[in-house]
């Protein structure tokens, strides 16, 4: 009887061993692109950008047809229905829907092609880098796959050596910007999904051992002391011996990697800390035998206590304001270090000195240019309303693109927020537990800047707004996005509203509030299109700001938003046209009433 039971087992055993290695394989196959190394921009790299070659395919067919081994007819019966060859091209970076008039709302399949030249070279390693592509990605080179990424915002790489040709090679990118029940973000979202390969791709050569990560930043609670973790990879990377130097200030120092490839130190210096009025950034270079990267970064703290948000121990009020990543002349996906200008730029004009960019991380021109420009940086992913916490994929998913956030952005001093959440519901089923273990995972990442969830579940009655989700129970500040004036009727005078509220002294930040208007619509109060009048926008903003002078340890207020943007869902044939209007400016730049308000506001603080 033993003997049959441990026959049994073992049979039960092996099945489950089975599987294990099945669920793992599927699990790598679904996501074996590599996080991208940090800062590829000022390594050996030769960009893609440009044209590529395009197939549209809303019906998935190519996937059947195998397009990405471009076959061609060998006999007079050969007979292939797809061809790169004589067809339409389309700008990368860029997305589709901005570049073809039939393809405006289109959400679905459309296949890149990019052909480039390259030569072997001996002791090096080649890297193919995207930096986004919405929203999953299927990368083929010379006819064989190197793999797939999911998520339309943050950036990935394949390394690609010993795998490219001397003389002509062939990339193909099967884009698909259709929603997933169980994406991130979901179904549902508030502006127009953007498809393609929106962001830069490029070639990143490096030595046989390269620097794949690295990390400087102020020490948690202090001023002066920096901490700096640097991660090699390659045959030579455990025993290595790294150089840190920050020529400004005659900084040297020398480290060598353990047995994995890390290696760490802390140092003082005399620095000049970063901040709006004085956005210093410095010249760093790291070195190991056979890499070496360069990189700006400032040192700046960041904390809350007493009910204040304080930067380098000196208490700062966030003058915010929300963007899209859109540029609102062309409507198009931004992009380009002159896209990212021209939105933060109207943010430094309306007197900001901080932006949340939301809903998902905003590519790299605008984090690294709003670093140089003084503005604070709120990063936010895009785990945004009707999230499925109860899909088994999702909490993977989730912290995939976490890792992914971090990792890029985690050098840049103006980054003070890591925004995990917007407008999630308690209700949702598994939803706090998932989101306080990824809270948990982005303070093991980084335990220096501050962490928000936003919510807009708070109840407002008899003038009375009570606060209240067990999320901010977890977050450094409670950010609050509240409509009081458009989705909501005022319940009394706003200076009159109480703000009941249960988590101590964190500081608060109103995160969205504003409505709607069309730019030049200026009726009468009394006309019945009233509530799409500048007037009543702008009547909206001095209520908002009455208000905020009861709300208890307010430390920022953030308008939605900008500019006016595209949005499918918004549906009023006269006001909207697709459009949301709650911009202080209108997709043409022009300024709304309410746009004064704001401005002035932040001027007296």
């Amino acid at each position: 009887m033993r003997k049959e039971k441990m026959h049994s087992c073992l049979k039960v055993f092996s099945a489950v061993q089975i599987y294990a290695v099945l669920l793992f394989l599927l699990i790598a196959d679904l996501a074996n692109a590599q996080t991208a190394m940090t800062n590829p921009w000022s390594r050996n790299r030769h960009s893609l950008d440009g044209e590529w070659k395009v197939i549209v395919d809303p019906s998935n067919t190519g996937e059947w047809l195998q397009v990405w081994l471009e076959k061609k007819p060998e006999k007079k019966t050969d007979f292939f229905e797809y061809s790169f060859e004589n067809g339409p091209v389309l700008n990368v970076p860029g997305d589709f829907n901005s570049q073809r008039c039939d393809l405006t709302y289109y959400e679905g399949v459309v296949w890149y092609k990019k052909e480039f030249e390259y030569t072997s070279k001996d002791r090096k390693r080649l890297f193919l880098y995207f930096g986004g592509v919405n929203y999953q990605a299927d990368v083929y080179l010379n006819g064989k796959k190197l793999g797939s990424h999911e998520g339309g915002f943050t950036p990935f790489q394949f390394e690609i050596t010993g795998m490219v040709k001397n003389g002509a090679n062939s990339i193909i990118v099967k884009t698909n910007n259709a929603r997933q029940k169980n994406g991130l973000p979901a179904n549902g979202f508030d502006w127009l999904n953007f498809g393609g390969i929106t962001r830069d791709v490029d070639l990143v050569e490096t030595g046989e051992t390269y620097i794949d990560d690295f990390t400087l930043r102020l020490k948690k609670g202090s001023l002066k002391t920096v901490q700096c973790m640097v991660k090699l990879n390659g045959n030579q990377a455990a025993r290595n011996n790294i150089t840190i130097k920050i020529p400004e200030l005659n900084i040297k120092k020398k480290i060598v990697s353990d047995s994995t490839g890390y290696a760490s130190v802390e140092f003082s210096g005399p620095f000049r800390l970063w901040s709006p009025d004085q956005p210093k950034l410095y010249e760093v270079m790291i070195e190991c035998g056979t890499d070496s990267v360069t990189d700006s970064i400032g040192f700046r703290s960041i904390e809350v206590k007493d009910g204040k948000v304080w930067l380098n121990k000196q208490p700062v009020f966030l003058k915010g304001v929300n963007i899209h990543e859109e540029n609102p002349y062309k409507g198009a996906r931004a992009a380009s270090l002159e896209d990212a200008r021209l939105l933060l730029g109207a943010a430094k004009e309306l007197g900001c000195n901080f932006v949340r960019l939301a809903h998902y991380p905003h590519n790299d021109n605008m984090i690294r240019e709003a670093e140089k420009m003084g503005l604070m940086v709120w990063d936010e992913l895009p785990i945004y309303q009707h999230i499925n916490f109860s899909d088994s994929t999702v909490p993977a998913k989730m912290e995939l693109m976490l890792s992914e956030m971090v990792k890029r952005d985690k050098n840049r001093c103006g980054v003070i927020i890591w925004s995990l959440s917007n407008e999630t519901y308690p209700s949702t089923a598994n939803r706090n537990s998932a989101l306080i273990k990824l809270t948990g995972s982005c303070r093991q990442k980084d335990p220096t800047r501050l962490v928000a969830h936003v919510t807009n579940t708070q109840r407002y009655a008899n003038n009375i707004m009570e606060v209240s989700d067990t999320l901010y129970r977890y977050a450094d500040i409670v950010a609050v996005n509240e409509y009081i004036g458009w989705y909501v009727p005022w319940q009394g005078k706003p200076t009159d509203t109480k703000w009941k509220m249960d988590f101590g002294d964190k500081p608060v930040v109103i995160s969205e509030f504003g409505g709607e208007a069309l730019y030049g619509s200026r009726n009468e109060p009394a006309d019945m299109a009233a509530y799409w009048t500048e007037s009543y926008q702008e009547k909206i903003y001095t209520d908002q700001l009455a208000m905020f002078d009861s709300i208890p340890h307010l430390a920022g207020v953030c308008p939605w938003l900008l500019f006016d943007y595209k949005s499918p869902g918004r549906l009023h044939p006269v006001y909207q046209k697709g459009y949301n209007r709650k911009g202080l400016l209108s997709e043409k730049g022009e300024k709304k009433k309410a746009w004064k308000v704001m401005r002035e506001y932040y001027q007296r603080k």
